[in-house]
């Protein structure tokens, strides 16, 4: 009885998850990662925010300051996040630079310490921050925007790469 090999299980490939999609999960897990991350920093006084203060224009009740709030808040952050990604794939994403990510970074701290500040009454005004606070908050905005920004930019260069490759066996 002859089998065809090629219909067997273990010689099926997965398909690739699509760039969009890569790009989905890279920003929701680097929101919840480096928001994460943050809450420690939070617990141990580099910070006076805590991730929750997304919560506060939205939710009322004492929860959104409790552990569920901060679980909630960590998540919304990722999600919030998954945003920001797509907006790096649309803009920058062609670009093979670190800086590129970490100027990506900095213009999403800048975003929400000046612009959306009033929106959060849990952030004071950016001059009324403490020095730690304001370095731990760049730096976790610059770590943030260079994880998404390389991500994101590594797997465009080995798409392009690909199909380089592709065009040359096929020539």
């Amino acid at each position: 009885m002859a089998e065809n090999h090629e219909n067997l299980e273990q010689n099926q490939r997965e398909k690739p998850m699509s760039f969009l999609t890569m790009t989905i999960i890279t920003g929701l897990f680097g929101g919840i990662f480096w928001s994460s991350l943050a809450y420690l920093a939070y617990i141990f006084n580099f910070t006076d925010i805590r991730p929750n203060v997304i919560l506060e224009p939205w939710a009322l009740g004492a929860w959104k300051k409790q552990w569920l709030g901060t679980v909630i808040s960590i998540i919304a952050i990722g999600l919030v996040s998954a945003g920001a990604a797509l907006i790096y794939y649309a803009a920058l994403r062609k670009i093979q630079s670190i800086w590129a990510g970490a100027a990506f970074g900095l213009a999403l701290f800048f975003l929400v310490f000046y612009v959306l500040n009033p929106l959060f009454p849990g952030i004071k005004p950016f001059w009324d921050l403490s020095k730690d606070t304001i370095i731990t908050s760049i730096c976790f905005y610059v770590l943030y925007g260079v994880f998404v920004g390389y991500s994101i930019s590594y797997e465009e260069n080995e798409n392009r790469n690909r199909e380089k490759n592709k065009q040359e066996v096929t020539s």
